[in-house]
């Protein structure tokens, strides 16, 4: 039986996600977004490219929760989009209305469902997600690490010289301005980048890797990243659909795991088709430790605003 992912939000991150899926023919696709005619006419667009690119999985638009029934797997990118000078926690209080209606229709058309949120802030959006569905915590994902490690791959391999997909990269900690890129942890032929480039390029790139969204915001400015994010979460669902137990960054709740309770945070995990296998505890210096502490209590006053 062909496999259902909803897509909610059929902006560009939305559609970009859904026409990834399409074309790696993963799942069937619903593409749903309360504008009317929108998601339809995305829906058929992108069905007029079967022929040429030579998918067989089928995408439907829709502006009812009732055609989303029965998903496997739910993707969420409704929500406002940053604006040139906004951050990531401005858009709490509009995003945390749109994403407490949309996970209140989700959990009733598809309680079984496996969420991947992808709308900012990101990390607090999971949190809220989980509270509202009240689904068991490895059944709601965050999107952010494959994203901020991705582009760390990207600028580091600016500086290396080589493609990007050489480089193995770990950013840890929350979606925003506190991740922390973990150069002892990406490596380039098998060995830690810190041996390739010396300690002053690598604080720039860190620091690009940190402003990485807010630096596409600036150039387009009116509208934020949408390519390398639809990827991500596209990756994500590519993990569970075919059972992939790869070693990947995602935003998670922890429960005790590296130190910190009650909170959806960045670290590497293992995912497969019940959602999240295992969280990956990686031993951490003194210094990536404080890091990585300093993010989380960002991440959670973001939180607190919620409870």
């Amino acid at each position: 039986m062909n496999k259902k992912i909803t897509v909610v939000g059929a902006g560009f991150v939305g559609t970009t996600c859904a026409k990834r899926i399409i074309e790696k023919n993963l799942a069937d696709v619903t593409l749903m977004d309360i504008v009317k005619d929108l998601p339809q006419g995305k829906a058929l667009d992108l069905m007029q490219s079967a022929a040429i690119e030579g998918f067989s999985k089928k995408i439907t638009g829709t502006n009812n929760y009732g055609d989303t029934r029965k998903s496997d797997i739910v993707i969420i990118t409704a929500g406002s989009a940053r604006k040139p000078g906004m951050s990531r926690d401005d858009l709490f209080k509009i995003n945390s209305a749109i994403i407490s209606e949309v996970v209140t229709q989700i959990s009733k058309f598809s309680p079984g469902a496996i969420i991947i949120m992808v709308t900012n802030p990101l990390d607090a959006m999971s949190y809220l997600a989980l509270k509202i569905s009240g689904f068991p915590p490895g059944r709601v994902l965050g999107m952010a690490g494959i994203l901020d490690s991705a582009r760390y791959s990207y600028f580091l391999s600016e500086k290396l010289g080589c493609a990007p997909s050489e480089i193995q990269s770990m950013v840890l900690g929350g979606h925003g301005d506190t991740m922390v890129p973990a150069p002892r942890l990406s490596k380039f032929m098998g060995k830690p980048v810190t041996e390739f480039l010396p300690a002053g390029e690598i604080d720039e790139i860190n620091r690009r890797t940190r402003d990485g969204g807010a630096e596409i915001v600036k150039l387009l400015k009116t509208g934020s990243a949408y390519y390398a994010p639809s990827s991500s979460a596209v990756k994500m669902a590519e993990n569970i659909i075919n059972d992939i137990h790869e070693t990947i960054p995602c935003s998670v709740y922890l429960n005790g795991e590296y130190g910190l309770r009650d909170i959806y945070f960045g670290v590497p995990v293992k995912l497969c088709a019940g959602g999240l296998k295992e969280i990956v505890e990686i031993e951490l210096t003194g210094e990536e430790r404080d890091n990585l502490e300093k993010s989380a209590r960002s991440v959670a006053e973001t939180i607190n605003k919620l409870k």
